[in-house]
């Protein structure tokens, strides 16, 4: 039994009624849903005041997992990410079997595999990916720890990870980079 059991059930109640949870990643602290539910999607949307054309980050646990999400991923692509330190979301091509919300107005995807315990423990049991999208509403600075995510953001999500919430590290987004012609092109860093 690990020491965020009780968070990662409460958030599988959350995920399979279509819900919202705020919850740590391996970067900042994230809004997430199901992002194969449409509803959840257009819900998380409606929280952060995003537009829906400009798409959502989806977290799998594993490289496997992506070929689920894409049409036809360069496995050269991995072989980069396995270099990387900093937690890496990468724009694939051709997103496939997520809520419409979730990819880019392109028909991309955004995809981060995650190291991190916790969310890896979630999606495993979750078997689906998770929306993340950093904890603010939309245009505002993104937080880099719980004490700055905004009581209006934690006032309307459904379920709040009490795991890490103590901690006071100052957090980064994810670098962004999108797999081209079998490069990274950097979108942000």
């Amino acid at each position: 039994m690990t020491e965020f059991s009780t968070d990662i059930e409460q958030c599988l109640i959350a995920l399979h009624q279509g819900e919202v949870i705020l919850y740590p990643t391996d970067t900042i602290w994230g809004l997430g849903c199901d992002a194969t539910n449409e509803q959840a999607v257009e819900k998380l949307m409606t929280i952060k005041g995003k537009p829906s054309s400009k798409g959502l980050i989806a977290l799998l646990a594993s490289e496997r997992d992506v070929l689920q999400y894409v049409a036809s991923p360069d496995p050269e692509v991995f072989d980069y990410l396995a270099a990387t330190i900093k937690p890496t979301t990468v724009i694939y091509d051709n997103g496939l079997n997520v809520a419409d919300g979730v990819l880019n107005s392109d028909g991309s995807i955004a995809i981060r595999i995650v190291k991190d315990e916790f969310c890896r423990h979630l999606i495993k049991r979750f078997k689906k990916p998770v929306v993340s999208t950093s904890a603010n509403l939309h245009g505002q600075p993104s937080p880099q720890n719980f004490s700055s995510v905004s009581p209006e953001i934690k006032a309307v999500v459904k379920y709040i990870v009490n795991f890490r919430q103590k901690e006071d590290i100052a957090n980064n987004p994810s670098t962004i980079i999108r797999w081209k012609n079998r490069n990274p092109q950097t979108i942000r860093s």
